[in-house]
């Protein structure tokens, strides 16, 4: 079945679209945030959730406001939050009694680490980013990465490599920091997009399986 069509309202006067992916007997869902330079219909979006649903993993992607609008600069920060918020109340409604994990790619995976820090989100029992952006390409730093020890549910990190944002001798660290229930799973020689190179011996699909295998075998464990 295509994914369900709906509309969240953020608030008075703004609402965004989304897309509910629910397998009949779902074991979790994933409230899926996007990265920052493209909406919940790009392909690798779409991708990940259908390798998901094929595990026995719903999900429930959204846009944020400013992609809803066409713009491509981000909203701020609490808009940010409140729209993560509001998603993981329309997944609470559209799946009721079903796990809830909650994250993102990229930017999408970091707002709703911030929301969480600020105040933990209703039934969700983890966190999974997909590509963490510690940082901006080629300007190594940690600043993006100070609210995580305010996150107190578990959290998976998949992070390939190759990754320009996100410097593995510094965000490997801050992950063992941040205790047990932090997990950081290596894709090897994957880029922020999770793209590989020909000469790895992989290609992009069997990455995209590593990570669905990933967040579903993490998913089962919380």
């Amino acid at each position: 079945m295509p994914p369900a069509s709906l509309s969240i309202e953020i608030k008075p006067n703004i609402r965004v679209s989304a897309l509910l992916q629910m397998p009949s007997a779902a074991k979790a869902c994933f409230v899926f945030g996007h990265g920052a330079g493209a909406g919940m219909n790009h392909t690798f979006m779409t991708d990940l959730a259908n390798a998901l649903e094929a595990r026995q993993i719903g999900t429930l992607r959204y846009n944020f406001p400013y992609m809803e609008s066409g713009s491509k600069r981000p909203d701020p920060p609490a808009l940010c939050h409140a729209t993560v918020r509001a998603a993981v109340e329309e997944a609470r409604k559209q799946a009721p009694g079903v796990s809830l994990i909650a994250g993102g790619k990229s930017f999408g995976g970091r707002m709703t680490s911030q929301a969480q820090a600020a105040k933990p989100l209703p039934e969700v029992r983890g966190l999974a980013f997909v590509g963490f952006p510690l940082h901006p390409a080629k300007k190594p730093s940690t600043e993006r990465a100070a609210h995580l020890s305010d996150v107190k549910i578990p959290m998976l990190f998949l992070q390939g490599t190759r990754d320009d944002l996100a410097d593995l001798t510094l965000l490997e660290p801050i992950v063992q920091k941040l205790g047990p229930s932090a997990t950081m799973k290596r894709i090897e020689g994957a880029d922020h997009s999770f793209h590989v190179l020909v000469r790895s011996g992989r290609n992009d699909r069997e990455v995209m399986e590593e990570l669905a295998d990933t967040i579903a075998n993490w998913a089962a464990k919380l």
